[in-house]
């Protein structure tokens, strides 16, 4: 038997929809554990990314910490592919681009509706808000991107057995998706 796949996921500053999408490929699922072993990921709760083949990032970058997992992904692993909107160009998490970081604490945490003892937090466990939210792509060197919001589940499993097969990803028109 050859040597697994290492392959580490994350989500960061999103819906979460593209790893619910990796789930998608149903079945395929088993074929998959049979050719990777998962390092970091939500399928296995592992919380660090050691030394990997390939990694795969979702979501926008937003936060402090989403900088250090990102950096610390692209250090471990050979090759690195964002997937879906929010990941390729900052999707809804961007959309507070358009106002700076004051105007949209402010809106939120004491301006709101509702709120008791508004008050912008500052416990120092939080990660601290970048001015903006920035694609992956701008933070790290991306080696393949995958849009949609989300993928299809298609379009994941066809990039996945490509980079593990050592082949191109065929990624037309036919099975990509935004909804």
């Amino acid at each position: 038997m050859t040597d697994k796949i290492k392959v580490a996921t994350t989500s960061l500053a999103g819906c979460f929809g593209c790893h619910m999408s990796i789930l998608d490929i149903d079945e395929k699922l088993i074929d998959l554990v049979e050719l990777v072993e998962f390092d970091r990921s939500p399928i296995n709760d592992i919380k660090q990314v050691g030394e990997c083949d390939l990694g795969i990032i979702e979501g926008a970058v937003a936060n402090s910490e989403n900088v250090e997992v990102l950096r610390e992904f692209r250090r471990q692993c050979k090759v690195l592919v964002a997937i879906g909107a929010c990941a390729l160009n900052g999707g809804i998490p961007a959309m507070r681009n358009h106002f700076s970081l004051a105007e949209c604490l402010q809106e939120s945490y004491v301006n709101g509706i509702g709120l008791d003892k508004p008050k912008i937090p500052t416990d120092p466990e939080l990660p601290g808000l970048l001015n903006k939210v920035h694609p992956v792509q701008e933070v790290v060197k991306v080696d393949y991107s995958l849009p949609g919001c989300p993928p299809t589940a298609e379009s994941i499993w066809e990039l996945l057995t490509a980079l593990l097969e050592g082949r191109q990803p065929q990624l037309g028109p036919e099975i990509i998706r935004y909804d």
